[in-house]
């Protein structure tokens, strides 16, 4: 079972590590600056080192209730901002952007989970908390 919650963590991770990266470009800076997020050219690429080093906080299970934490500031304004369905006018944009309100509330969800539960057993978190179990496995 230790591993289930280290492929939680690989899962939960990869979309903010992956996605992070378009955050630095012009085509993701002019969307959300159309979409009307102030200062745009400022807070896109700062929204995605939050979520950079939330993810690899989670993804590594370093000080991961920190990268929650991170993960949470990242994904509360970018849900609300960037994908208000109900202030939308076109009926296939609604569902557009219905679709990724869901999946960011249910991200911020696992977010707020990893940072009451913390990174689990298989992390650099449990490793630097227990040092002596970690010799003592090596022994057996």
């Amino acid at each position: 079972m230790r591993y289930v919650a280290l492929a939680g963590r690989v899962f939960y991770s990869v979309i903010f590590v992956a996605a992070s990266f378009a955050h630095f470009s012009q085509q993701t800076i002019a969307y959300a600056a159309h979409a009307g997020v102030p200062l745009a050219a400022v807070a896109v690429p700062l929204s995605g080192l939050i979520a950079l080093a939330g993810g690899l906080s989670i993804l590594l299970g370093y000080r991961a209730r920190i990268g929650a934490w991170l993960l949470v500031v990242f994904l509360v304004p970018v849900t609300l901002m960037l994908h208000a369905f109900w202030a939308v006018h076109d009926s296939v944009a609604v569902q557009v952007q219905e679709a990724m309100f869901m999946k960011n509330l249910s991200m911020l969800g696992g977010a707020l989970v990893f940072a009451y539960f913390g990174a689990g057993p298989l992390s650099l978190d449990a490793r630097m908390l227990h040092p002596m179990a970690r010799r003592q496995e090596s022994v057996a």
